[in-house]
């Protein structure tokens, strides 16, 4: 079984940053792609930023890319997402998520292992 469990969550005023992580513990060699979630009150859950893994190749929805970045520390068994100029739009619940293979789709996709979330809120 695969645990993850994120934290780094908080409240931010609009333009600042925050850092999320996520541990990930359990029988994870095998899982070679990992990911960031999110959902807001009334919205449906989104992708964020994905990581292949062990090349490192990552892949971020449009209103990710320029401001956050994904990455993993394959000694610490860590997996992170780096928040830059937060927005308002930005405040959601924030969820790590792993599985084997990264699909085509991975914005969309349900995972197969998830995290219990942690709490992004942006102020403007």
């Amino acid at each position: 079984q695969v645990q993850l469990v994120e934290s780094g969550g908080g409240s931010v005023q609009e333009g600042g940053s925050l850092k999320l992580s996520c541990a990930a513990s359990g029988y994870t060699p095998r899982l070679y792609c990992m990911a960031w979630f999110r959902q807001g009150r009334g919205n449906k859950r989104e992708g964020v930023a994905c990581i292949n893994l062990p090349a490192g190749t990552t892949h971020y929805t449009e209103s990710a890319k320029g401001r956050f970045t994904i990455s993993h520390d394959n000694a610490k068994n860590m997996l992170y997402l780096q928040m830059n100029s937060l927005k308002p739009e930005d405040t959601a619940m924030y969820y790590c998520a792993a599985q084997r293979f990264c699909p085509m789709n991975w914005e969309r996709a349900d995972f197969g292992f998830w995290g219990q979330g942690t709490q992004v809120t942006v102020s403007s």
